[in-house]
């Protein structure tokens, strides 16, 4: 398959938006399934994983390949609950272009505003896909403006809805200027082309009369034919249309209804019409080891083996699954491959082509192309695989901070090894999904992004690891910082096996505001050894995750280095490292140390009747209403408000709401904790 053949795409959006549903449908017109799955009847091909059908929620970014009109199609179906936005975010990271899903009601959700930043950040060029429009308060033209509010973006309406809600039964075509139905008997298969009934002529003429004007004002032939009153022929518009969206300039609409089997052969096309093939976005940028520069990595089948790992899933036949998206080059079956950032070579057993969670096997996999490949064993997520002629580290792939953990025990002293084994297994599959024991209770502790995300893992390990295992209540991972400044100067002297070891340090703390944890050395002595250095960094760096009142980890601290006393006969590396780490804890006191607690952003969708009450919910929590916005059938509200007081929230809204509100929730910022302590020293 050549690669102008080839389209990488993701379907991303807000939970409930009908990603998986339009997947679903996707795949079945293409022939790669024979019955359309429901999400509702917890029979979606994409939904494979038990938890997924049961909770009718995607987790897993599942992947696939399909074929439509002699193009080869990778499909990711990411997950829309923020719990697992690291799926959503390694997937984007891989993907060329993207198909955003909007719900037709919702317009643009908070999810959909997180999953769109994150493929602008990407780069990732996508076309929207405004689902649900036979839902009661369906507004596609709303959902447009949404998108432009909200984004900036530039939304360009390629197709018109013919009705909405209940009368809603097809689609315009804004360039071909036909309409469009779908046959509901054959699950839509049957597609019905005719002229623009009269009564919808005038609309669809100011749309097209639009989209012409839109698209010609960035091509001269194009606004030549326009300005000369002729008819621009449908190939031009689009190519042009093509280059726009590949450069992100414009955001090309459709709308339909993927539950009733409705336009969607048309997103199809336009995935292949609209969306990059492997060669149309920029070439991947690597860091080369050995020159250590960034390189660029054009993508040519011909070049030097060159992919990333963005996924490992667990399989309990053949292991560990990494998915890997090349970048360059080939890797064949039974060939070695070398892990660039461990250094260490790996044997690529088999590659299979995955089809959710059926597979086929391949002989090799090429440039551009999305595969799995099996018998890696040291590989995790964002790692490189080449070779020794060209060792590039593609970018690494950044997740966020888990903000929740939860106590977890093994039922019997028989099941701790395995308990632990499982641990590493789903750790490296999902790295927001951290374990540690703790030293001081010696519990061994879980960390993730939230409630579900937790409970999701904890009953794979469960139902798919067999492990028999106990949950403590969930604990908030807090964080300590200091808030004032202060120089603090600390000695280490110690007699250990009749050596003297001796060091002397001078430190300045200070608050490093939203920047993290900051180590510099502005002491430049030619009489000190290198090594000395490199042991007071290890020391405060280390340090940084200790603590200073609590032992919880210290975030946004700026430590700089003003004074060294260094006595060659006596000062020891051994000794610099200690007193380093003296220094830290004593200076940090001095600093005015805070407690930071996890704040999070939460978003509660609610009728209009239960709104004051759903309100007063957050408030009762501490929580700060930060903005009220109205839909056309529902209210949503921003607030935000500490992560330690929403445990069990969803019952309470729930309750107060008759069922009716829903809430997403993800992590915010660390603030200081009401009353914690400033104890100067």
């Amino acid at each position: 398959m050549s690669l102008e053949k080839m389209r990488n795409i993701g379907i991303m959006a807000h939970i409930d938006a009908g990603k998986t549903t339009t997947t679903e449908r996707i795949l079945f017109y293409t022939g790669k399934i024979h019955r359309i799955g429901e999400i509702d009847d917890g029979a979606a091909t994409m939904d494979w994983m038990a938890q997924e059908q049961e909770r009718g929620i995607t987790i897993c970014s599942a992947a696939t390949t399909t074929y439509w009109k002699d193009h080869q199609i990778n499909i990711i179906d990411t997950p829309g609950h923020v719990d697992f936005t690291a799926e959503v975010e390694r997937s984007l990271r891989v993907l060329d272009g993207a198909v955003a899903v909007l719900c037709a009601v919702g317009g643009v959700q908070p999810q959909t505003e997180t999953v769109w930043k994150q493929a602008d950040e990407y780069k990732v060029p996508r076309i929207c896909f405004v689902n649900k429009m036979d839902r009661i308060g369906a507004d596609f033209f709303g959902a447009m403006e949404d998108v432009k509010a909200k984004f900036g973006a530039n939304p360009v309406a390629l197709q018109l809805p013919i009705g909405a809600e209940s009368s809603f039964e097809g689609v315009i075509d804004l360039i071909t200027m036909k309409e469009y139905r779908f046959d509901p008997a054959d699950e839509g298969e049957t597609i019905t082309v005719s002229d623009i009934a009269d009564s919808r002529r005038a609309q669809a003429d100011e749309w097209h009369e639009k989209l012409v004007d839109e698209i010609a004002s960035a091509n001269d032939d194009i606004m030549e034919l326009y300005l000369g009153g002729e008819e621009v022929p449908a190939d031009m518009l689009k190519k042009e249309i093509r280059r726009r969206t590949i450069a992100r300039e414009i955001v090309p609409f459709f709308c339909g209804s993927a539950r009733k089997n409705c336009a969607i052969q048309p997103v199809i096309d336009a995935v292949i019409d609209y969306l990059p093939c492997p060669t149309d976005v920029p070439a991947a940028v690597g860091f080369h080891t050995k020159k250590e520069q960034d390189v660029e990595v054009p993508c040519n089948p011909n070049g030097v083996a060159s992919g990333l790992v963005f996924k490992i899933q667990w399989d309990k036949d053949m292991g560990s699954l990494c998915y890997v998206r090349m970048y360059s080059g080939k890797i064949k079956a039974g060939e070695q491959v070398l892990n660039v950032g461990k250094k260490k070579r790996e044997r690529v057993n088999r590659i299979l082509r995955m089809h959710a969670n059926k597979t086929e096997p391949m002989d090799s996999v090429e440039a551009g192309d999305i595969a799995v490949l099996i018998g890696l064993k040291v590989s995790q997520t964002g790692d490189t695989l080449g070779s020794e002629g060209m060792p590039i580290l593609l970018e690494n792939v950044t997740f966020p901070e888990p903000v929740i953990s939860v106590a977890i025990e093994p039922d019997t002293i028989s099941d701790r090894d395995k308990l632990k084994e499982t641990l590493e297994i789903l750790s490296k599959e999902d790295p927001t999904f951290t374990s540690k024991d703790d030293a001081e209770t010696g519990q061994l502790i879980i960390s993730g992004m939230g409630e579900l995300h937790l409970d999701v893992l904890v009953t794979r390990m469960k139902d798919d690891f067999k492990v028999a295992a106990r949950v403590g209540a969930p604990q908030v991972t807090y964080r300590e910082s200091v808030t004032a400044s202060c120089d603090h100067t600390e000695n280490y002297e110690r007699t250990i096996g009749g050596k003297e070891n001796t060091a002397g340090l001078t430190l300045h703390i200070e608050p490093n505001n939203g920047a993290g944890n900051t180590y510099t050395c502005n002491v430049k002595k030619s009489n000190i050894p290198g090594e000395i250095f490199d042991a007071i960094q290890a020391g405060i760096t280390n340090s940084f995750g200790s603590g200073i009142q609590y032992g919880y980890p210290c975030t946004d601290i700026a430590v700089t280095v003003t004074d060294i006393n260094y006595n060659e006969l006596t000062s020891t590396t051994f000794a610099f490292e200690a007193c380093a780490v003296q220094a830290f804890d004593e200076g940090c006191r001095k600093a005015c140390p805070e407690l930071l607690e996890p704040v999070m952003n939460v978003d509660i969708f609610s009728p209009k009747e239960f709104v004051g009450d759903a309100m007063s919910q957050v408030t009762q929590r501490g929580g700060l209403i930060q903005s009220l916005e109205s839909k056309p059938t529902e209210e949503v509200v921003h607030a935000q408000a500490p992560m330690a007081k929403m445990f069990g929230f969803s019952t309470n809204l729930r309750s107060v709401t008759q069922g009716r509100a829903s809430f997403s929730m993800s992590f915010s910022h660390f603030q200081v904790k009401p009353g914690g302590l400033c104890s100067a020293y």
